[in-house]
């Protein structure tokens, strides 16, 4: 454990930014989730739907640098690829 209060401090902040990146990342998994749910379900308009709102939080935690944009676009681009697969 740290001695001085800086330091202390710092890993304080540390603990809490990892929480909070924690948070975001299970949040984009469970999007991703959503998705594949709806996908899975078999209806084409309620998947569609469902991406719509899902890939806004997606696109967010990019935005956060939580993940890197490319690989925000990458699991956009294979999720709207699979709905478009769809009969």
């Amino acid at each position: 454990m740290a001695n001085i209060a800086s330091a202390r401090k710092r890993a304080r902040q540390a603990e809490k930014r990892r929480q909070h990146n924690a948070a975001l990342r299970s949040e984009l998994r469970s999007a991703v989730r959503n998705i594949r749910k709806a996908i899975a379900a078999g209806d084409k308009k309620g998947a569609r739907t469902v991406y719509q709102h899902q890939a806004a939080v997606i696109d967010s935690i990019a935005d956060k640098k939580i993940i890197h944009k490319n690989v925000a676009a990458r699991h956009k681009s294979r999720l709207t690829a699979r709905i478009k697969a769809m009969a």
